[in-house]
């Protein structure tokens, strides 16, 4: 599988580019029956099932091995990759990977949705400080 459902930090084009060494264009796609929420004390996020919810990113396709290798290491335990479907903008659905954050990791969730306007304003320099060059 070569798709990414990217719902945080890398659906930011600059920081996607960074972490893979691709330069891949995405396309707008939904997430159904999963919640977007603030990491306490960080500027990224992390989902989780919740039923009756949606998280808007995006997909972004060619995505290759050692791409995906540096995805992870990128995410680190405080995720798990996995399979989702996700519905496209044309009514389309595709199945894509995308990171949910770990089960043993969820008490680091706020109780606050994600916001990515708020992120590009206020939290992605400080982002990019903390976390930059994204080493394999």
């Amino acid at each position: 599988m070569d798709c990414l459902f990217a719902y945080g930090t890398l659906m930011c084009p600059d920081i996607m580019q960074e972490v893979t060494g691709h330069d891949v264009e995405p396309v707008p796609a939904v997430l159904h029956n999963h919640q977007r929420l603030s990491i306490i004390g960080e500027d990224y996020p992390g989902i989780i099932h919740q039923h009756g919810s949606h998280v808007d990113g995006l997909l972004y396709s060619g995505i290759n091995e050692p791409a995906w290798r540096r995805l992870d290491s990128f995410e680190g335990e405080q995720y798990r990759r996995m399979a989702v479907t996700v519905l496209l903008e044309d009514g389309t659905q595709t199945t894509a990977q995308t990171y949910l954050i770990h089960p043993s990791f969820q008490s680091l969730l706020s109780d606050q949705e994600w916001d990515f306007a708020a992120f590009l304003a206020h939290g992605k320099a400080r982002f990019r400080r903390l976390y930059g060059g994204y080493p394999d």
